[in-house]
């Protein structure tokens, strides 16, 4: 909404102009309080501290991402790795049907996780070096750059599925098998 909003400031006659700037700030405005209400939940609560403290060790995981997935997939740590990346959607799932063998792709799951998984990955592509090795040998094999980005998402939510099941901080040794 407040892309939209921003969006509509540019095209607005002056004679709305200032109700639009005006419903910006509010939005903004609320997006702030939303985002340090949560914050405030997440630092308040010992078990969702924990984890933010887990998923935050990772290089490419930020505040935003952390806060997502505490909130969107509370499932992280519970289920196995095949199950949180179809959950995630971005796990690789048939298109047979009959003898026809389709293209393996990768659908469903909730799209809400996806948006930060993704910006987590494309960080954690310059500045992880698991994730950046890992991106890199798949580009290096020809791999389109997307197959290769959604390929180091669902390696990079299996580790940090696999750090909050075993409580363990970020160990880049034990990340890369």
């Amino acid at each position: 909404m407040l892309t939209a909003e921003r969006n509509r400031l540019a095209m607005a006659r002056r004679s709305v102009r200032g109700s639009v700037q005006q419903h910006i700030r509010w939005l903004e405005r609320r997006i702030h309080d939303a985002d340090a209400d949560l914050t405030t939940t997440i630092h308040r609560s010992p078990l969702w501290r924990a984890k933010d403290d887990l998923l935050r060790s990772v290089p490419g995981i930020g505040r935003v991402t952390s806060s997502m997935l505490i909130a969107l997939l509370p499932e992280l740590g519970v289920l196995s790795r095949r199950e949180i990346a179809s959950l995630a959607g971005v796990a690789p799932l048939n298109r047979d049907s009959g003898h026809h063998r389709g293209r393996r792709m990768v659908w469903g799951g909730r799209a809400s996780v996806r948006g930060p998984l993704y910006m987590a990955t494309l960080v954690a592509t310059r500045c992880n070096p698991v994730i950046r090795a890992f991106y890199q040998r798949l580009r290096t094999a020809g791999k389109p750059p997307l197959v290769a980005l959604v390929a180091a998402m669902r390696k990079l939510l299996t580790i940090l599925n696999a750090m909050v099941k075993h409580q363990q901080s970020w160990q880049p040794i034990h990340a890369e098998n």
